[in-house]
């Protein structure tokens, strides 16, 4: 039996969820009996969700429990900036492989096109809007990374714009950035709203358990067990879209470094403000040139969105110290950026992680008899989440095409060092590249 040693919770106010309508309505239960299905998926997140929506339509006679620890809506996938990229993210800095980008593209492709039929058909208000993308530089080493960006770019005939001077700032409403490389067919959204209106319409033989943490796991025979304070559930097939604590379950192990981050959300500019400030602005998402850089958002209902600092917490639990010195960090880095909106308050300062494996490759596949996993998003979960549930599910069915055949053999995350090698690699890794993004954080 594996006893879970740390729980996820809620780190800070999520803004994205207190911003959603009927924030308050239940979406499941708690668990709170002993049960038996045929399918467990624990986590509701993005990956966890595409895969039960796939395994309903796969096995329409089936029962298929999804338990989340938090509220839907609060857990990782409802955390981040709100973009879903439709291009390959390079993060690891290799040489384009054009084959391999087009073929992320169309799998990217892919997932926006499978939630955005669900947004349009349930009508989920998740503020969904083809906004596309700034990448973005304000100091002149980091405008290389621009560079590189278009170098990516280029071979595979992705369409981009370079983007610098007074037309940046006309769409910015600010002066902050000197470059930028725009593409246009990127996502943005609320994404709890987007998880919560998901799982809000999930098939009928998909059971939503939420606030109901996992404390044990165990294997009997061909059975998992995993259980609660007040309850468990049995099932022959259990799939673990975990992220940040999959290996908490013991199942994969060595793969994933939790990276956590911080976000912040200010309070809705006035409509002076905006007529002085941001004429003619579209709402936008931009992403810096160097990877360590601020996100920023100017979002639908006229906010300042602000995602900087990374840190390593192997314990997976930040404290209030990290989130005050996140507060603090963010107001530099809104201050700098927007200095005549100085006196506009955050209304909301949270916390998440991004996790990451050495090899930028996701965890992904079966572990076991009956135990499959997800895992390792590396900073682009939404699209990929989707994704890799969807065809996880193709996987347990016995489903087989090249698009899953190429997943298969494109994220199998590479080995990473154990404590306490991994906290010390990590830990001068965050800082050596924070060190060097200078003011583009």
């Amino acid at each position: 039996m594996v006893t879970i040693k740390y729980l996820p919770k809620t780190d800070g106010e999520i803004g994205w969820f207190e911003l959603c309508e009927e924030k308050d309505k239940p979406l499941g239960r708690k668990l709170q009996e002993d049960l038996k299905f045929d399918f467990c998926i624990v986590g509701a997140g993005i990956a966890g969700v595409s895969t039960a929506l796939s395994l309903a339509n796969l096995y329409k006679d089936s029962k298929i429990a999804l338990v989340e620890a938090l509220k839907i809506g609060q857990g990782t996938s409802s955390r981040n900036a709100g973009f879903i990229i439709d291009l390959p993210h390079n993060l690891d800095g290799n040489q384009a492989n054009q084959e391999h980008d087009k073929k992320i593209y169309e799998l990217n492709c892919f997932a926006i096109a499978f939630l955005k039929d669900l947004v349009d058909k349930h009508n989920i208000n998740c503020h969904w809007q083809k906004a596309g993308k700034y990448m973005c530089a304000h100091e002149d080493k980091n405008i290389q990374g621009l560079r590189a960006f278009e170098e990516h770019l280029q071979p595979s005939g992705f369409a981009f714009e370079r983007i610098k001077g007074k037309e940046l700032e006309q769409r910015l409403g600010t002066s902050y950035y000197q470059e930028a490389v725009y593409t246009p067919d990127n996502i943005l959204m609320n994404p709890s709203a987007l998880m919560r209106g998901l799982v809000d319409n999930l098939p009928d033989n998909v059971i939503v358990f939420e606030e109901s943490p996992v404390l044990e796991f165990e294997e009997k025979q061909d059975l998992k067990y995993i259980k609660t304070k007040t309850g468990s559930i049995q099932s022959k097939t259990l799939i673990l879209a975990l992220d940040s604590h999959l290996e908490e379950f013991k199942i994969v192990k060595y793969k994933q470094a939790p990276i956590f981050t911080y976000a912040s959300l200010s309070e809705p500019l006035s409509e002076n403000e905006i007529n002085q400030y941001f004429p003619n602005v579209q709402a936008y998402g931009l992403t810096s040139a160097h990877p360590a850089g601020t996100t920023v958002r100017f979002t639908p209902d006229k906010r300042i969105f602000v995602r900087n600092l990374l840190d390593f917490f192997p314990d997976l639990q930040c404290k209030s110290e990290d989130l005050q010195r996140a507060y603090e960090r963010h107001r530099l880095s809104f201050e700098a950026r927007f200095p005549y909106l100085s006196h506009k308050k955050f209304q909301f300062t949270w916390g998440g992680f991004l996790t990451m494996t050495l090899n930028h490759q996701s965890v992904f596949g079966k572990f076991g008899d009956g135990i499959y996993c997800i895992g390792g998003s590396n900073g682009v979960g939404m699209a990929k989440g989707v994704y890799l549930g969807y065809y996880l599910a193709d996987l347990i069915a016995g489903k087989h095409s090249s698009n899953l055949d190429f997943i298969l053999a494109h994220n199998k995350a590479s080995f990473m060092p154990p404590e306490p090698l991994r906290c010390i690699g990590a830990k001068i890794r965050l800082w050596y590249e924070q060190r060097n993004a200078l003011g583009d954080i």
